[in-house]
């Protein structure tokens, strides 16, 4: 459970945004933002199925819920009132906008679907013809895209019983190991380590499925000289956890060592310009270019790297476009990979914090080949 003066000061950073934007409600759906803002720990089954949500003012915090969650949610959110509903979030809506005076109410665009999106609407409508909803991407998450130092202690502990995962797997990998049994292999020791879970299914792409960024394991054997990208990641206390290294079966080709030589020179040249104040799409571009000039840029085409915490992936992005100034504290992932077509690909990730004169690298174990 998150402690009370943690709490206050999320959601006093949060009413200042909500300022800035001028609104006087905000619905909280999206569980990360939910569970960052109250401490409720409740996940959706999928995106149709709501556990809950927030409704935050500038004077008061309501959790919405049902019966399932009723309990879980006055313990793990005791500086909410919670108002438990029967027929789904939209039935209590519009006496609360009634009662809250809302007239400019934000809601997370980026995750509501168009259902509860008009569901909501009209509940507003009903409550005060004038008032108007305000969809936003990424309100929540602004705030969260700086790592606290305890957040970053769960990361470095997440991170820490991926690699011991990875280490797990990594010298029974041989000859004949099927994809999938590998990917079980690493997703049980997680679970069986105390992790709550994996932060996402564990990629096992061996010989020509290394050239699909996000492979699906199959039934297939690791044949001699074949690349295998594993890329896996745990969920601790909630917060996440992602790397990636490329196996290789027995003694590789002279193109296979190329690109891994090249993949990794890139991923030092990226960390070499993570720093406080650098523009995001500049560290994309460090790696990028290098891999360019080496002959292979069209074979990496996607984004370098991404933020990690709460979710697997997060703001910050390292891409092409959409450039974030970079801030102390922020999270990210630092992985360029090369792909060729029906033959096998190469990618390495490390997970990264950014400070005020470059970046801390979290991992503790490289699994790097001398190429």
């Amino acid at each position: 459970m998150m402690t009370e003066g943690r709490i206050h000061d999320r959601l006093s950073r949060f009413r200042r945004v909500m300022a800035r934007e001028q609104l006087d409600t905000f619905l909280v759906a999206v569980p990360e933002n939910r569970f960052y803002l109250s401490g409720f720990q409740a996940e959706d089954l999928q995106l149709t199925e709501s556990s809950g949500a927030l409704l935050i003012t500038d004077s008061s915090q309501l959790l919405l819920t049902d019966f399932r969650y009723k309990e879980e949610a006055e313990e793990q959110a005791s500086q909410f009132r919670v108002h438990v509903y029967s027929e789904g979030l939209a039935q209590p809506l519009r006496d609360l906008f009634q009662t809250l005076r809302t007239e400019r109410l934000g809601v997370e665009g980026h995750f509501l679907t168009w259902k509860r999106f008009q569901e909501v609407e009209k509940a507003l409508k009903d409550a005060c013809p004038s008032a108007s909803v305000l969809a936003f991407d990424g309100l929540v998450e602004e705030l969260r895209i700086i790592k606290e130092p305890e957040e970053i202690e769960w990361i470095r502990r997440s991170l820490e019983l991926t690699e011991q995962a990875l280490l797990s797997v990594w010298e029974k990998l041989a000859i004949g190991r099927k994809e999938r049994d590998i990917a079980w292999s690493i997703e049980s020791f997680i679970r069986c380590s105390g992790g709550d879970s994996v932060s996402f299914p564990p990629i096992v792409a061996s010989g020509p499925h290394a050239s699909l960024p996000h492979a699906v394991p199959s039934d297939r054997e690791i044949q001699a000289g074949e690349p295998v990208i594993l890329d896996l990641g745990s969920r601790l206390n909630r917060y996440c956890s992602d790397m990636t290294r490329t196996w290789i079966a027995g003694t590789p080709g002279k193109q296979l060592k190329e690109i891994y030589h090249i993949v990794r020179e890139a991923q030092l040249a990226a960390q070499d310009a993570i720093r406080a104040g650098e523009d995001s799409v500049r560290v994309d571009a460090a790696a990028r270019d290098l891999i360019a000039e080496a002959g292979y840029g069209e074979y990496f085409g996607h984004g370098l790297g991404h933020g990690v915490g709460l979710a697997v992936h997060e703001k910050p992005g390292l891409r092409r476009t959409e450039g974030t100034v970079l801030q102390e504290n922020m999270v990210v992932t630092v992985e360029p990979g090369i792909y060729l077509p029906g033959a096998g690909g190469v990618r390495l990730e490390n997970m990264v914090r950014v400070t005020s004169n470059g970046c801390e690298v979290l991992n503790r174990q490289d699994l790097f080949y001398p190429y």
